[in-house]
């Protein structure tokens, strides 16, 4: 890609035109991803199937998140793209890393709480994140807080089993955001990144301001997109068809046969069904709500929606083309560990 090599990019004159095509290109995208939803009920209702049935669902899932969420990761490489013509990696750590480190991941937790992004939607910004050398940890406590505390699911929780839970759920989800986050920076696992990514965060030079224009800055983000999102989107693709599957043929009886037993290995029986599975909070709380009105636990059920929205395997699918199998692997135990934590203590505090 054109920043990353030592000669530094190759210099783009006349800005005009690309700032007004690149302004252009913004609107276009804002107008496109307004009418996702009313496109993905329009294809299922042309398909030789019954839009309500569990094939229907899966379709409409697929049709939805799919262009939703590679729109996501290019605006978001793209961004970054340009960004990363400003700030060096080093830099970027510089203002984030060391004694900074653990604001910098109470800041991305809080970020992601204003995100509403499912864990899928959400990896765009990670790899953004990533690939731009802000820290490894603080990518991380976004990544995990995006999905599982966000508004609309606070907002749901408070609606259906009241302020306390929902204030409590908020406090316990940060906080675990924030912890595995500090934790997988303080255990510097940067060498674990994918090679690729490693080249770009390594590779990036930090251009003299006034030797580059507004064009060669475009270019940059327009490179990255080819160099980003041109190496992931199949797998995005594949992740999403994965989550598609779970979502419309995973029948809501059969997790309440392991979840309404209030024995100990309750909570991780239902840590264990809720990893396969994808969902965004708006989708998976519906659910929560049948599983308590049915006797489930608090905290089984809280532990069942933290590891669907933040532990999904759509969301492995994707992340591995960014992540080494080891890292992947330290992701999954501290997330999951912290998450069997607060079951266990929700149990303890409202059972």
């Amino acid at each position: 890609m054109s920043i990353g090599t030592a000669k530094g990019p190759k210099q783009v004159s006349g800005s005009t035109p690309w700032i007004a095509g690149t302004l252009a290109g913004v609107l276009v995208w804002i107008a496109l991803y307004a009418q996702l939803a009313r496109f993905s009920n329009w294809a299922v209702q042309q398909l030789p199937v019954e839009p309500q049935s569990h094939l229907g669902q899966a379709l409409a899932f697929f049709i939805y998140d799919t262009p939703k969420v590679l729109m996501l990761l290019t605006l978001v490489v793209f961004a970054m793209g340009i960004v990363r013509s400003f700030f060096s990696p080093d830099r970027t750590r510089a203002l984030l890393a060391g004694r900074r480190e653990g604001i910098g991941n109470a800041l991305a937790a809080l970020l992601g709480v204003v995100t509403p992004f499912c864990s899928c939607s959400a990896v765009p910004l990670f790899i953004g994140f990533v690939s731009a050398g802000v820290p490894l940890g603080v990518t991380f406590s976004f990544l995990i807080a995006a999905p599982m505390v966000n508004e609309v699911a606070l907002g749901l929780l408070l609606a259906l089993v009241g302020w306390k839970v929902a204030l409590a759920y908020l406090g316990f989800g940060l906080a675990l955001a924030i912890v595995a986050g500090f934790v997988i920076g303080r255990l510097q696992l940067e060498g674990w990144l994918q090679d690729w990514v490693r080249d770009i965060r390594a590779g990036t030079a930090e251009l003299p301001a006034g030797q580059i224009t507004a064009a060669d800055r475009i270019k940059a983000g327009l490179d990255a997109v080819r160099d980003i999102v041109g190496r992931v989107w199949p797998w995005i693709i594949a992740g999403i068809a994965a989550g598609a599957a779970i979502h419309g043929y995973v029948p809501a009886a059969a997790l309440n046969a392991v979840m309404g037993d209030g024995a100990w290995w309750s909570v991780p029986a239902a840590v264990s069904l809720g990893i396969p599975m994808y969902s965004n909070a708006a989708g998976i709380i519906p659910v929560i709500d049948a599983l308590i009105g049915k006797g489930a636990p608090l905290g089984t059920t809280l532990a069942f929606l933290m590891s669907v929205i933040a532990l999904s395997l759509p969301e492995m699918i994707i992340l591995r083309q960014v992540l080494t199998i080891r890292l992947l692997a330290v992701f999954v135990a501290i997330v999951g560990a912290g998450i069997l934590a607060v079951g266990y203590l929700f149990n303890a505090l409202f059972g």
